[in-house]
């Protein structure tokens, strides 16, 4: 998929300084991540959803040392207020299989009421590849992550449906792998949803119909309505300032996408970039999102994404975080 903004931040993460932090100026989330959303400033209600805080939020600072896979869970409770939080496994990467440390982990969340919400998947090989042997071992990849997402108590892993091909082709072998490694997630009590993630993915109809080919209930979706670029420019360099002024040449429409994807949903990215001086995203309405959200009877997590420049990431987050709590506030 040429839409990876991790492969070109990840390259250059080393060096990138942290963000620093900054108060938390929003109430704070209930420690029941199955029950309980965000209270309102009165006390007593709830929002329709969770809210979680997305680990790629701080790739900037985990990339650039200054902070650690295993300080995350904490780091979001105490600088953000934030309970549930979703993994990604490019920090971890080599850590699937050690129980050592996994242990570590889990102790850390058990011991300050964290819940672990998914971890996002990369790197894993392409479950739409063409090739039936890439296919299968892309699919085995997956296997260590859904047992380790098993031992931490998460309820999901989030693959990606990339394959190169036509449309028709691709979804094929993108429905074949899918239905193999839920099948295998299924004895875990682990689920397999797929983010909108560049390519045909980022095309909501596409891959509505991969979900309705699988027909599983553990299998869904991710949405991420600010990632239904299907297409991009190339960079010129393989630098960060060039990724971020490549243009998305094929883009999707955000909202219709979004509405095509909820019904799958497992799970929702808030993705965020800029704000206007009444705290909402500029270029994407998410007052309209979340009542896309509602309306489609969500009730699960929203993970904060936070991939903006102009802030900092904890700055980001807050205000990522003030701006969901305000907005489903409205709408509960």
């Amino acid at each position: 998929m040429m839409n990876t903004r991790r492969r070109f931040i990840k390259q250059l993460g080393t060096g990138m300084a942290a963000a620093a932090a900054i108060p938390v100026l929003s109430p704070l989330l209930s420690c029941d991540g199955q029950r309980a959303g965000a209270q309102g400033a009165a006390g007593g209600t709830e929002l329709f959803f969770k809210i979680s805080l997305a680990e790629w939020s701080l790739n900037r600072a985990i990339f650039g040392g200054q902070l650690d896979h295993l300080d995350f869970p904490l780091y979001a409770k105490e600088n953000f207020g934030i309970q549930a939080v979703e993994y990604v496994n490019q920090f971890f990467m080599d850590k699937a299989n050690d129980r050592s440390y996994l242990s570590a982990l889990k102790t850390r969340c058990d011991d300050n009421g964290m819940t672990s919400v998914l971890i996002m998947c990369d790197q894993e090989g392409d479950l739409g590849d063409a090739d039936a042997a890439n296919r299968k071992q892309a699919v085995e990849n997956h296997y260590k992550w859904v047992e380790a997402a098993q031992f931490l108590g998460c309820h999901a892993i989030r693959v990606n449906a990339a394959g190169q091909g036509t449309a028709v082709d691709v979804a094929r072998y993108a429905t074949e792998s899918l239905t193999a490694l839920a099948t295998f997630a299924h004895d875990y009590g682990i689920a397999v949803i797929v983010e909108n993630h560049g390519g045909y993915s980022s095309n909501g109809k596409w891959l509505s119909q991969v979900m309705q080919a699988i027909n599983l209930p553990d299998c869904g979706t991710l949405p991420d309505p600010g990632n239904f670029c299907i297409k991009r420019s190339e960079p010129v360099e393989r630098t960060l300032e060039a990724y971020l002024n490549t243009e998305c040449l094929e883009e999707y429409d955000r909202y219709q996408g979004t509405a095509e994807l909820l019904p799958f949903a497992k799970g929702v990215s808030a993705k965020t970039y800029d704000f206007d001086a009444n705290g909402e995203e500029t270029s994407i309405d998410y007052r309209r999102i979340l009542k896309l959200v509602k309306d489609a009877g969500f009730t699960g997590y929203v993970g904060i994404e936070y991939e903006g420049h102009s802030l900092s990431a904890d700055e980001g987050i807050t205000k990522t975080k003030a701006m969901l709590e305000q907005l489903g506030m409205a709408l509960t």
